[in-house]
């Protein structure tokens, strides 16, 4: 069993010269933009004129009162500010990222509490307004957070995990995901300074697909909000969790750091993998470093800012660990034997910032920023899949954002025009066949994949294009009441491309009898049983690019109808068309086979027939280029209130009910036209499986088979359409959620908490289903899907439709002190009880083990546990150290299986079904980081931070990987077990040193 030796081809990257890991970052005032920026409303005296400037910046904005003297700041950059209505009414304030505030410029002035802030040589105080009367739940993540907070990964979203609703995990590999509440991690959507990062391939933030890395420099980031439901009407494609960012400005004054971050193997206990017997610590490290530099260019009015970060790494990924039966490794070829337990991969990322914003007059802002990614990675490591069965991974961004704001006497106008260019390019570790180790002549049934991995890995994937958009908000309306409106329109025009086949790496299948498999000698076949492999096909290619056209149009009111009561009124309207998806025209040879003679013509004389019988009608998937319509109903009404209880902000009831559509992603529409062109062949061998010869499906073995496509092209008729059939429905909608809350906000001394109770509805989610059908219509016989009944001549049918659904009931609770100097501590707890259940869980979009999505059951999903608890703690101690801690508790989330008859050893009559099971163990997630600086006052403006932060200080196992006995005799009995050698859901006790400098 001697493959043709593989070729490995090693990740490679330009890197800046090394003077950049003693690079610097910056701690100066943050500058927004459209939905990050912050209003400011309140009472003044009537007649007078309310001015607005930030004390780092000098931007000045004014406004008059109105007859009743209430006022409006709308469009002002999260920051601090001096607000005065004429003498007397002077008030220094701190505004956070996207948020609506009260000041009352009538009131006395309050006792000055909060951080110091300089201003030249006046030292004055800015107490923090804090965001209540809204009906959006959300919570903010300040820069204090950032800087000071326990962190593994300096991706600035983690802190988000620290938010009631949301989580954000990093697994054994070093992939970091972001999830609101129960639903697909591709529903978030993150908007920085106004502007959306959506991936349109895979959803969520764009360039995070199979990557350890940050999707933004975090010395570039202010701070942010993250909003878990009820957002405004502004917030477009999302579905779950909308988290809004503002990135940091230059000021008056010159600031800049320099930082370095490190850990490697010596610092770190053992993964669970590496505690297995015969196995090492594998050598690993990680280096972080980085630097930013802001300040004027012209004094008040022109300021630069600029960061870089970079990374490299080699860090553990999940171990490898046999699929299937338990134990059966040891029934594996030596050499593959050796290639199981712990494993390391490399990664490579640079990160690069920068920005320039210019007050013209006093009354217009231009804003220019640009970010480039760009990272190198070895990955799709680990579980089932070998190190030589790897990937190269290589991602890029570049985005471009250009913004004109103009302030006139009652309005701000906002005029943004972006552009972006994001590729996601795997490529194969190794060149040559791959191995795929089954369990018997099962080819559904992996155990493992080894020497390479499948040409259809080989892809390229990305979204490139402009878009422009304008906003325009209202300040001085009155109508029994007072009104901010804002109203936007966006339109954008991306180049969308999808392209995923290699002729490429051929995959060889062996089987393996572990006692199990009756008429199989033990061990593993000295010969493969099948080969499957691409070949090009002329005429057509395995790649689209589609011009995505998008249209975003909204209307939101923020109405102050009293003192007490403010209603949040809004309603937006999206609109998407893909030509690829409404213009594709199914080939006429897929036509032919489906409209043809079924696969028993004795049974049913055509295969649409055969199909009809399973309840597919083909006329609901066959596109003649003029059946299909782009989705234009995706109207989303967004509702809410806040009531003060007592007219003082302290006691404050909220609620909302709105819908909001994310979107289809590309990586599953685009595989109607790259699936139709692949032309796919399985060969079965007649020596393993005992399959008679004939041409194009069985033949005799011979080892010349494994010198590639070349040998295998003579045993097929090539350059002919053959491969899997992937239709989409003619009648696709957008996936939505529907959001409904109720809740109280409190303020008790120094204290700010929230109790809310929210459900979320998704619906339309998009699956794969199959589409074959035994010649009767049924969906199993014996047990068995029909996958022996595809289109005669071609691969299996799959098919696309909408239908996929959540239901999360959640209790969120939230309690925070927020820090200030005068106290010298801050705590936050966030608490979050989740009822989630759904006819698919986690991120999964084939469903291949029930006729159709309607026919799976709704079940407690395992995306999110049913407690989760995080509490942080910022405290300063003497001589300049500040210690700081976060705890993470979460209940095991249930294990979400598929469980069939031969699972348990029931009869072949019991159909497989989607079953929840309660995982071993009183916590899921028990973890306990800490962290502890020093600042050494070098000179008055310098600063060295030597900082140690210790992640999972406990070494908790976390352990999320699990063997399960099903049960046996035809009895449904789960016995659920760790894996002691298995992935987890967090790191071992690892240490992180860093040093800053700042300036």
């Amino acid at each position: 069993m001697k493959n043709r030796k593989p070729r490995n081809i090693r990740p490679t990257r330009t890197l800046l010269t090394c003077a950049l890991a003693s690079c610097l970052t910056l701690s100066m005032a943050p500058a927004f933009a459209q939905s990050a920026n912050a209003t400011l409303r309140g009472n003044a005296p009537v007649g007078a004129q309310v001015t607005a400037k930030n004390t780092a910046t000098g931007a000045t904005r004014r406004v008059m009162t109105n007859a009743d003297g209430s006022y409006s700041l709308v469009g002002l950059p999260p920051g601090t500010y001096q607000v005065d209505a004429g003498p007397g009414t002077e008030r220094t304030v701190t505004l956070a990222v996207a948020t609506s505030v009260s000041l009352d410029l009538n009131a006395p002035a309050a006792a000055p509490t909060g951080d110091a802030t300089t201003l030249d040589t006046v030292t004055v105080t800015a107490p923090p307004l804090t965001e209540v009367k809204t009906s959006e739940v959300g919570t903010n993540v300040s820069l204090k957070q950032i800087n000071t907070v326990p962190q593994l990964t300096r991706n600035f979203l983690e802190f988000a995990d620290t938010v009631p609703g949301m989580q954000f995990t990093t697994d054994g590999s070093g992939h970091s995901d972001i999830r609101g509440g129960a639903q697909t991690t591709s529903a978030v959507n993150v908007y920085i300074d106004g502007v959306g990062q959506k991936s349109y391939l895979f959803g969520g933030v764009s360039g995070q697909q199979q990557s350890a890395g940050n999707p933004f420099p975090q010395l570039a980031i202010g701070e942010y909000k993250v909003i878990t439901s009820n957002y405004k009407a502004e917030f477009d494609q999302v579905g779950s969790a909308a988290i809004v960012a503002a990135t940091k400005s230059g000021t008056n004054e010159f600031h800049g750091e320099v930082f370095g971050r490190h850990t490697d193997s010596g610092w770190r206990t053992e993964t669970a993998g590496e505690r297995a017997p015969g196995k090492e610590k594998q050598k690993t490290h990680q280096n972080e470093y980085g630097f930013a530099l802001g300040g004027p260019i012209i004094q008040d009015k022109m300021h630069f800012f600029f960061s870089y970060e970079g990374k490299g790494f080699v860090i553990p990924a999940d171990p490898i660990v046999p699929g299937t039966n338990v134990g059966i490794g040891q029934y594996l070829p030596a050499d593959v034997q050796g290639k199981l337990g712990p494993v390391t991969r490399p990664f490579q990322e640079d990160l690069y910032f920068g920005k320039i914003d210019w007050e013209i007059g006093d009354n217009d802002k231009l804003e220019f920023s640009a970010k480039v990614r760009d990272e190198d990675s070895r990955d799709s490591v680990g579980g089932i899949t070998t190190a030589d069965a790897a990937k190269n991974n290589k991602n890029t961004e570049e985005r471009y954002d250009l913004n004109w704001e103009h302030y006139g006497e009652s309005y701000l106008n906002e005029l943004r025009v972006t552009y972006e260019d994001v590729l996601f390019n795997p490529t194969a570790y190794s060149i040559g066949n791959q191995s795929v180790y089954t369990l018997g002549l099962d080819q559904n049934r992996v155990i493992l994949f080894d020497d390479a991995t499948s040409g259809l890995a080989i892809q390229r994937k990305g979204q490139k294009g402009p878009a422009i958009q304008n906003d325009i908000t209202f300040n001085g309306f009155e109508w029994h009441g007072d009104h901010v409106v804002k109203a936007g329109i966006k339109y954008k025009q991306v180049d969308l491309t999808q392209s995923e086949n290699s002729t490429e790496n051929p995959s060889f299948y062996y089987a393996v009898n572990d006692g199990t498999q009756a008429g199989l000698p033990l061990g593993t076949g000295d010969i493969p049983y099948q080969v499957r492999f691409n070949l090009p096909f002329a005429g057509a290619t395995p790649s689209v690019t589609t011009k995505s056209k998008q249209i975003g149009l909204y209307i939101q009111d923020d109405w102050n109808v009293t003192d007490k009561l403010q209603l949040n009124l809004g309603l937006r309207w999206d609109y998407e068309e893909i030509p690829s998806y409404t213009d594709f025209v199914t080939p006429p040879e897929v036509v032919a086979a489906l409209t043809g003679p079924g696969t028993n013509p004795a049974i049913t004389a055509t295969y649409a027939e055969q199909l009809a019988l399973g309840g597919i009608d083909l006329d609901d998937y066959i596109s003649n280029g003029n059946n299909r319509k782009s989705d234009k109903n995706n109207w989303a009404p967004r509702l809410g209130f806040s009531y003060d209880l007592n007219g003082d902000e302290r006691h404050v009831i909220f609620g909302g009910a709105g819908r909001s559509y994310d979107r289809n992603l590309y990586d599953y529409m685009g595989l109607e036209q790259v699936k139709s062109a692949l032309s796919g062949y399985t060969i079965r061998f007649s020596d393993t499986t005992g399959c008679t010869p004939a041409p194009g499906s069985c033949v005799a073995w011979d080892p010349r088979y494994l010198n590639g496509s070349e040998e295998l092209a003579t045993l097929v008729t090539s350059n002919v359409r053959n491969g899997e059939i992937d239709l989409l429905n003619n009648d696709l909608v957008t996936p939505y959620s529907d959001q409904f809350s109720l809740g109280m906000r409190n303020k008790v001394g120094e204290w700010n908490t929230s109790a809310t109770v929210a459900y979320i509805h998704s619906k339309e989610g998009f699956v794969f289903t199959l589409g074959n059908r035994y010649p009767n219509g049924d969906f199993f016989q014996d047990g068995s899907q029909p996958w022996g009944h595809s289109p005669p001549g071609f691969g299996a049918l799959i098919i696309g439709n909408n239908g996929i659904e959540t239901k999360t009931t959640q209790l969120l609770l939230s309690a925070d002190k927020p820090y200030t100097k005068e106290s010298g501590w801050g705590v936050s707890a966030a608490y979050t009880f989740s009822h989630a259940t759904g006819n698919r869980g986690g991120d999964e979009h084939y469903a291949f083990d029930a006729a159709t999505i309607e026919d799976y059951a709704f079940i407690d999903l395992k995306a999110v546990p049913k407690h989760r608890l995080v509490v942080t703690g910022i405290y300063d101690l003497p001589w300049n150290i500040t210690a700081s801690a976060k705890l993470t508790l979460a209940t095991p989330a249930p294990l979400n299986e598929i469980v069939g008859f031969y699972n348990y050893g029931a009869p072949n009559t019991v159909l497989p079904r989607a079953v929840a099971v309660d995982a071993p163990g009183t916590f899921g997630v028990k973890q306990l980081d800490l962290s502890l600086s020093k600042d050494l006052l070098v000179t008055e403006n310098v600063t060295v931070q030597v900082r140690g932060d210790l992640i999972n200080v406990t070494d908790a196992d976390n352990l999320s990987q699990y063997n399960v006995n099903w049960g046996s005799g035809g009895v449904y009995s789960p016995d659920v077990s760790f894996n002691q050698y298995g992935s987890q859901y967090t790191p071992p006790r690892t240490l992180f040193m860093s040093v800053r400098v700042i300036w």
